[in-house]
């Protein structure tokens, strides 16, 4: 059988039916599907029906906590006609086929997950049962019209086969080029809710994540990196750290120094007894005071056009009211729970790797261009990931080919491991930003000029992943660049400056939307004030073109009881936000009591259109919102002479469970376009928690975290 048929009409492959998935645009199955020695499979995404009734899903994507583990199968389950608690579940490895339905790659982010696999999970587990009832009906002599599916089971007539039974008979027929999806009406899984496939693995210990690597002759590294971003090794002494019981070798690499050894402990003392002289180079120039100050003055110029309409400049010459704004947002650490680590193995022209990654295919060309090999001589093996946030999803593989390289040069198996001060330290990190805003309002108090100026380096510049650098980057000026507040302003200017630094940056939770919305969100809210009306009532006045805004606002005001007369000391702020595609809108509840704000109460509300897994939504919104909250307490790396000067959680501190607040999440009933969930609660949160200090104090925070303002309460 050649590739194209196999392709088509399915395979049988130990007893069992194998069913590709397929894409939206087209009719056919195209997922490439390829046996391993383990008797598993490498494929696309595809769903695997063993004989002894096991259904197996293999996704495309990774789980690292956001939840597709569980809404991914619940599509696949809904047309299948099998329980959910029924499916296995388990990461695929690379293969073109793999690749993003609309971004082209092979890639897990953009909360893009589940509505971009919407279409072919269902069409996948159409086609199977399509082809199971099919064999049934032929099996039993009964009519396809009179068969019917049931939990796993096709009951034709008075015959009931499971579909274990059918597998072998059901993989020899031809695949259909369409098949029928069942109406909403039918759905008893899509928009219900469901728990959390994944849940008793990963509170049982039985889950493996890339730190759990562990087999026969596998050692352990840690690397020296340079204290300065840039910094290269100028010479080293290991003496010391090779006296340390358990240290195998030492090696140079283009990163550092790595330290290798049995185990974790001795890896670290070696690399603590390591002398490394360091050349730091021109990134010791380098420190947040002066880079501060030297953002601020471009940001006070006109940038790159972004987007412009009118004369911004002479309307607000105009204008009744000014309002005036100046923001800084710091550079900030991803902080995974789980530490970044990666587990190479060379073996003569071959190369596997065990990591938790975000993008495993561009992950394979790297370290292909590395040991001079064939890509398909790089097997990737995806565990879970301990989080993400895009500090897994580096377009240089940075830390997969740091541990390829240890592995080279040791000519051993080793498991690569960063500690959390690595973690901090050594990058990457949500770009640091400086925005200028300026707002004029007309005698009503509504917005007649705005000018609107942004300063900070380029993610997508310096990725260097999708073709040259534009001009401006959409993901610098995203939340600004095509709000809803600007439509209705007749003059304005949202312009760029794109700033080059030594300091490695990458995609961030939410990406632009941490500091635009931020920006705009509070400026919105001080325009209110200027202009004497209620936030709420303001924003739905400047919404009114913007129907999916105001469904989340008009939901979470009245869930909130905005309008009604809070306790003594309580105060309310308000932020809405549209991010992925989906529009959030949060309603803070805090007080300030000795200089220290208290979060009591968050209520959200959002429209991602269909909301297929609830409660996976409801605890996304939930994760983003502790996540906003943290940006917005404590969020700040700083740096001194080129260092960054946090280490840990204990100078980089995360919000923690006795100061998160009550959280109630409420998903508007949509019918609108699905966006995504996993980083739209992280914008609006920091804008509406300071609007709500504002209430509280009368004092505007331009410049986050929170920690660094001195708050009053008012008598």
């Amino acid at each position: 059988m050649n590739r194209r048929n196999f392709i088509q009409s399915g395979a049988i492959l130990g007893g069992g039916l194998l069913i590709s998935f397929t894409i939206p645009q087209a009719n056919k199955l195209s997922a490439l599907a390829k046996p391993v020695a383990a008797g598993g499979f490498t494929p696309n995404a595809f769903l695997n029906i063993g004989t002894d009734n096991t259904v197996t899903v293999t996704l495309s994507h990774v789980e690292m906590g956001q939840g597709i583990w569980t809404t991914l199968p619940m599509l696949l389950a809904e047309e299948l006609d099998v329980d959910l608690d029924q499916i296995i579940v388990r990461h695929g490895g690379v293969d073109k086929a793999y690749n993003h339905t609309i971004y082209g790659i092979q890639i897990t982010g953009g909360s893009s997950s589940t509505w971009s696999e919407f279409d072919r999970y269902r069409n996948a587990g159409a086609t199977a049962r399509t082809l199971l009832t099919q064999a049934a009906a032929q099996r039993s002599g009964v009519a396809v019209t009179n068969c019917k599916t049931e939990k796993g089971f096709v009951l034709a007539g008075d015959k009931k086969f499971s579909y274990g039974e059918l597998a072998g008979d059901a993989a020899k027929l031809p695949a259909p080029q369409q098949v029928t999806l069942r109406p909403p009406s039918d759905w008893k899984y899509i928009g219900k809710g469901s728990k959390r496939v994944d849940a008793q693995v990963k509170t049982n210990g039985e889950a493996k994540f890339g730190m759990d690597m562990q087999f026969s002759g596998l050692l352990t590294a840690m690397v020296a990196h340079a204290p300065v971003f840039g910094g290269k090794v100028k010479s080293f002494d290991a003496t010391k750290a090779k006296a340390v019981p358990g240290v195998q070798q030492v090696v140079e690499i283009p990163g550092g120094v790595a330290v290798i050894a049995d185990h974790f402990w001795a890896a670290q003392q070696g690399r603590k007894a390591l002398q490394v002289t360091w050349d730091n180079g021109p990134g010791t120039a380098l420190n947040t005071t002066s880079q501060t100050i030297a953002y601020k003055r471009l940001a006070a110029t006109k940038g790159v056009s972004a987007q412009a309409k009118g004369d911004a400049d002479a309307a607000l010459a105009k204008s009744a009211k000014h309002i005036s704004a100046e923001y800084v947002f710091a550079y900030l650490a991803h902080a995974p729970m789980e530490p970044l680590n990666c587990t190479a193995k060379i073996d003569g022209d071959h190369c596997e790797i065990w990591a938790g990654t975000q993008l495993p295919g561009v992950d394979q060309a790297n370290v292909a261009k590395l040991l001079n090999m064939k890509p398909e001589n790089i097997k990737i093996n995806i565990p879970f990931l301990g989080g993400g946030f895009g500090r897994r999803a580096t377009p240089a593989s940075d830390f997969v080919i740091e541990a390829v390289h240890i592995a080279k040069a040791s000519g051993k198996p080793v498991k690569m491991v960063w500690t959390r001060e690595d973690d901090m330290k050594s990058g990457y990190y949500r770009p640091f930003f400086v925005h200028n805003v300026q707002v004029g309002l007309d005698e009503k108090g509504m917005p007649m000029a705005w000018n609107h100026n942004i300063v900070g380096q380029s993610i997508m510049g310096e990725a260097k992943m999708f073709g040259p650098p534009p001009p401006v980057d959409d993901t610098s000026v995203e939340g600004v660049k095509g709000s809803p507040y600007l439509n209705t302003v007749p003059d304005h200017y949202v312009g760029l400056h794109t700033t080059k630094e030594v300091v490695p940056i990458l995609w961030f939770r939410s990406v632009g939307n941490t500091h635009t919305a931020y920006a705009m969100e509070t400026i919105v809210d001080e325009m209110a004030y200027a202009a004497g009306q209620d936030p709420v009532d303001y924003r739905q006045t400047l919404l009114k073109s913007s129907p999916r805004h105001l469904a989340a606002l008009n939901l979470v005001a009245a869930k909130a009881n905005w309008k009604t007369k809070l306790a003594p000391g309580r105060f309310k702020g308000v932020a809405v936000h549209e991010a992925f595609g989906s529009y959030v809108a949060i309603i803070a509840e805090v007080s300030i009591v000795d200089n220290a704000v208290r979060v009591h109460k968050v209520d959200c509300a959002i429209d991602c259109g269909l909301a297929v897994n609830p409660d996976g939504v409801k605890a996304q919104m939930e994760s983003g919102i502790i996540f906003g909250l943290t940006m917005a307490l404590y969020g700040e790396l700083t740096l001194k002479d080129g260092q960054v000067q946090q280490n840990n959680f204990y100078d980089y501190r995360i919000a923690r469970m006795n100061e998160s607040p009550e959280i109630n999440v409420y998903i508007v009933d949509s019918k609108e376009k699905m966006g995504g969930a996993g980083e739209c609660a992280v914008p609006p949160t920091a804008p509406a928690i300071v609007n709500a200090i504002f209430a509280a104090t009368g004092k505007r925070i331009y410049n986050l975290p929170i920690m660094n303002t001195k708050l009053i309460k008012q008598a």
